[in-house]
């Protein structure tokens, strides 16, 4: 399956949760931490070729899931082949065992919407707020529209680049992308 998305920067989870509510979205799935652990391998082959190997923990569900190379274009679009596990723990020591390791770990407090034929979620992360819009490539923009947002607002980075980037940024060392106290 193809997934086609882009990010949009919020100042604050209750001004993306007025924008996406104004626009017509409906909650379909209430906040919850999201914990997401990479792994690639050690020359990280995987993330040379544009490529990512990532293991879910969600509200007490797993999922494994292969990212492919983002293909060319004003959209962030690329295959994506996911699916729930039974126990997250077993599904990392089965990449470990595979010669994956980990590499970065990512957490956000995520909320889902649905806004027309659209899967929005706002995601609060360690670095700021990001709604994140996916859906048909044709249908993004005008739901970008909708919430007040133009093609020269999306952000088609994952998050562990925006990380690396915040992090430089800052003069921080890499580092994972902890929320605090969890």
């Amino acid at each position: 399956m193809i997934e086609t998305e882009i990010k949009l920067v919020f100042e604050s989870v209750e001004a993306a949760r007025q924008a996406v509510q104004t626009a017509g979205g409906r909650l379909a799935v209430s906040r919850r931490l999201v914990d997401d652990r990479l792994f690639d391998t050690e020359s990280q082959s995987l993330k040379q070729a544009g490529c990512a190997l990532r293991v879910r923990r969600e509200g007490g569900r797993a999922f494994i899931t292969f990212k492919g190379p983002v293909q060319p274009g004003p959209l962030k679009s690329r295959e994506e082949i996911e699916t729930l596990v039974g126990d997250a723990t077993v599904a990392e020591a089965l990449v470990a065992a595979l010669g994956f390791r980990p590499w970065f770990r990512a957490q956000k407090q995520r909320e889902e919407y649905d806004l027309d034929e659209a899967h929005v979620t706002i995601d609060e992360t360690p670095m700021g707020v990001f709604v994140e819009i996916e859906a048909p490539g044709e249908l993004i923009a005008p739901v970008a529209a909708k919430l007040g947002r133009s093609p020269a607002d999306y952000r088609l980075e994952s998050y562990p680049r925006l990380w690396r980037d915040w992090c430089a940024a800052r003069n921080l060392p890499p580092q994972d992308m902890l929320l605090p106290s969890i």
